[in-house]
């Protein structure tokens, strides 16, 4: 019999929301590191300082060359506890709108390829301005802020009027909420952590992009989900297989399955308009239900 709390934590990992699964990785990643650098240290091998410069993401393209895993670890890794709590609130706070009109598997998407957004736009502006010069060659990113971001803008383009109750403010519109955020990262540019706010743009500009595709109904992140279902596939456990015997019964045609799939639609783009007029607590409880199960697919 293993160990109780061991057990618990794998059960809240395994049957948690992709939300859930997320904070557990960065939560993971950051005592990981911790405890192995404090092994190399008691060794003399080494330090999580050595870590930590192994899984952030270098500014300078020969760095990068050499630890190319960087671009997606950074967006896990965090130097302090503070700097973990503040990413993942913020994670949490966006992401519980973001499933409730979009899905679990779109929000691990965002995050991941608003965080290579974000670490791109970081390279590009070390190695294209001549301000960062100097400091190019030590300059490394590390953090989920990029990502993060991604997730915050992308639920504020979706769903910009839905309303927020911010504690001793009150009632707030998620997109004034978003703006701020942007507004900080921009004014602190020129201040001790440059690098980390232009990734945080990087990461915003993309969730805004990804949005605003997809209301036109492009979704140009299917192939990357796709590969997203692979790698899970390949780590998940197969079941036995069951032979089951079910009675033939009719199929849709597709047709009527393209009819019902636009007609659905049609309902959720008139609750988002609902929600964008009156807020969320104007819908009612058929309205919310059909938007939860719409989060779910």
């Amino acid at each position: 019999m293993g160990n109780p709390f061991i057990e618990d934590i794998k059960n809240q990992y395994k049957n948690g929301s992709a939300l859930i699964k997320l904070i557990f990785v960065n939560l993971g990643v950051f005592l990981a590191v911790y405890i192995i650098g404090n092994v190399l240290f008691l060794l003399n091998i080494g330090s999580s300082d050595s870590l930590f410069n192994s899984l952030s993401l270098p500014a300078s393209f020969l760095e990068i060359i050499s630890q190319p895993w960087s671009v997606v670890t950074y967006m896990f890794l965090h130097r302090d506890l503070w700097h973990l709590l503040m990413n993942m609130l913020v994670l949490y706070f966006g992401s519980q709108i973001f499933i409730q009109f979009l899905n679990q598997k779109k929000l691990v998407t965002v995050y991941i390829l608003g965080g290579l957004s974000g670490g791109i736009i970081y390279i590009l502006a070390f190695n294209l301005f001549p301000v960062f010069k100097e400091v190019l060659p030590n300059s490394m990113a590390l953090g989920a802020s990029a990502s993060v971001m991604a997730i915050l803008i992308a639920a504020a383009t979706y769903v910009p009027n839905f309303v927020v109750r911010l504690v001793f403010i009150g009632n707030v519109k998620l997109k004034y909420i978003a703006m701020g955020y942007l507004v900080l990262d921009l004014i602190n540019i020129q201040g001790a952590n440059s690098g980390g706010h232009i990734a945080h743009l990087g990461g915003a500009i993309f969730g805004f992009f990804y949005i605003q595709q997809l209301k036109k109904g492009k979704d140009f992140t299917l192939g990357f989900s796709r590969f997203l279902d692979y790698l899970k596939a390949m780590f998940k456990p197969r079941k036995k297989m069951k032979v089951v015997y079910k009675k033939q019964g009719k199929t849709k045609t597709d047709q009527a399955y393209n009819n019902q799939k636009v007609n659905n639609q049609k309902k959720i783009d008139t609750i988002l308009d609902k929600i964008s007029k009156s807020g969320y607590d104007s819908l009612s409880a058929e309205e919310k239900a059909i938007l939860f199960d719409a989060s779910k697919k």
